[in-house]
């Protein structure tokens, strides 16, 4: 289906509830439901509205251009028109995509060091920190859940929540494998190392998101061990949960409350339930696509970080920028997540087939 054809059909059918919710005597479901899909409908019919306003006016000033008394004027109006309708187009297509329920939801991020021992630890601290600070950018909050480090400050396992508006929509793109090319601290010999870590970046989700029943949670509590103050081996607050369906373990302890403790420990749960699922329906999909840029496989690897050449690589897009300091600063994350949402989003529309 064409553009014109699928903007022509939205048209209609808002045109179509409109009419509907003036007849007399609508059921209460029936007109919750339809003022709901107005509500939805509204903002891209304003939006195609404008579009075809534009193209309109634009056809008509390039009909006066034969006329000798009207081409002056004529000209000027279409340079003032044409810079208007791309981003108009644009605008339009977005909107017709599915909306990701998902995409409001705050983040919960888990990194863990993969290949490379201290050194993979060492780089799964930076990634943490790239995280936080490009938080810090966007106005969102980080709290730290969970943290597990090494005797050089390297990170084994960190976990965080992520929350502020439209965090996941921005953050899923992250997920994956993540390798770093570098002369490690414990390098005597000044070689280039290679380690990896994987970030996996999961949407908040209550336990009524995803149905967990308390005869599928098995929870055992204990005393806390390593750092953590006065209260480790003295008090039971650490929580571990596992859900039996799936056999997925949560641990927590970083709270002196074995109430808070559970708290977290359930929205990691739910999260991750949510995941597994999700990945699955994903998967299927991705088979259908030419792209893997949305399906937040964290088998893969995404992206490299090189030192020496002070790069950074996005290997889904075959995007590089050499300012990997301000990238792990944060603050030119976006320069990598602007091109991977307008990439999945060009995959998307070629999906409606409407580009």
């Amino acid at each position: 289906m064409s553009l014109s054809e699928t903007l022509a059909r939205v048209l209609a059918r808002h045109d179509e509830v409109r009419d509907a919710l003036a007849q007399p005597g609508l059921v209460p479901d029936v007109f919750t439901r339809l003022s709901k899909e107005y509500a939805d409908l509204l903002p891209i019919a304003g939006a195609i509205q404008d579009l075809t306003r534009v193209q309109r006016e634009l056809t008509e000033a390039e009909a006066f251009l034969s006329d000798p008394d009207m081409q002056a004027e004529a000209k000027a109006e279409i340079e003032r028109l044409k810079p208007l309708l791309p981003p108009l187009e644009r605008q339009v297509q977005k909107m017709l995509l599915p909306k990701d329920a998902t995409d409001e939801r705050n983040a919960i991020l888990e990194i863990r060091a993969g290949a490379g021992g201290d050194e993979a630890a060492l780089f799964g601290a930076v990634l943490f920190e790239m995280y936080r600070k490009y938080a810090v950018v966007h106005g969102w909050r980080f709290e730290v859940l969970d943290l597990s480090e090494n005797d050089l400050g390297g990170i084994k396992e960190g976990v965080a929540q992520i929350s502020g508006k439209g965090v996941f929509a921005r953050l899923k793109y992250e997920s994956g494998v993540h390798r770093v090319q570098r002369v490690p601290q414990t390098e005597a010999s000044g070689r280039i190392h290679t380690s990896t870590a994987t970030v996996a970046v999961l949407p908040e989700m209550e336990e009524t998101d995803v149905a967990v029943h308390d005869k599928d949670l098995k929870i055992d509590i204990y005393r806390a061990s390593g750092a953590g103050g006065q209260h480790v081996n003295k008090t039971e607050s650490a929580v571990r949960i596992t859900h039996l369906p799936t056999g997925l373990v949560v641990a927590m302890q970083d709270e002196r409350s074995q109430h808070k403790n559970r708290a977290k420990a359930m929205k990691i749960l739910c999260a991750k339930i949510y995941e597994q699922k999700d990945r699955a329906i994903k998967a299927a999909h991705a088979a259908e696509r030419k792209s893997q840029v949305g399906t937040g496989d964290r088998s893969e690897r995404i992206r490299t970080y090189n030192f020496p050449q002070g790069r950074v690589s996005d290997h889904r897009i075959e995007m590089t920028v050499y300012k990997i300091d301000d990238i792990i600063n944060g603050t030119a994350l976006d320069d990598f997540i602007d091109a991977l949402i307008t990439h999945d989003e060009a995959e998307k529309l070629a999906e409606l087939g409407v580009v």
